[in-house]
């Protein structure tokens, strides 16, 4: 019996095919599965980027505490001076300092 090369490269591609149809069978019935854990992982945040963002936004107030205070001590002084208008400023600086405080933690004594 006499195998042409023909026959053996058709044998060989049908082979070769089988694997590729498999392959892409299987991609096809995975991909909603895919698409949609992409789309779970999208749309929730994880416990890391949480973490980030908490410190992000206390870095933020404790920035922007930082600066009220120092206003409100320049303030004070230009009211110790007699500057009335200083003096409501830094009432009202003040204000703005008591109310961002319960916002920011307190950090632990060492």
């Amino acid at each position: 019996m006499r195998v042409h090369w023909q026959q053996m490269v058709t044998v060989g591609l049908a082979l070769a095919l089988q694997g590729c149809l498999a392959k892409t069978a299987l991609d096809v019935a995975t991909a909603p599965v895919k698409v949609a854990s992409k789309a779970a992982d999208l749309a929730t945040t994880s416990q890391a980027e949480a973490d980030q963002n908490r410190g992000r936004e206390l870095r933020r107030r404790e920035e922007r505490l930082g600066k009220l205070e120092r206003q409100y001590d320049t303030q004070n002084k230009d009211c110790v001076k007699g500057y009335d208008n200083a003096c409501e400023a830094a009432r009202a600086t003040y204000n703005q300092i008591q109310e961002l405080l319960p916002t920011v933690p307190v950090e632990p004594k060492r």
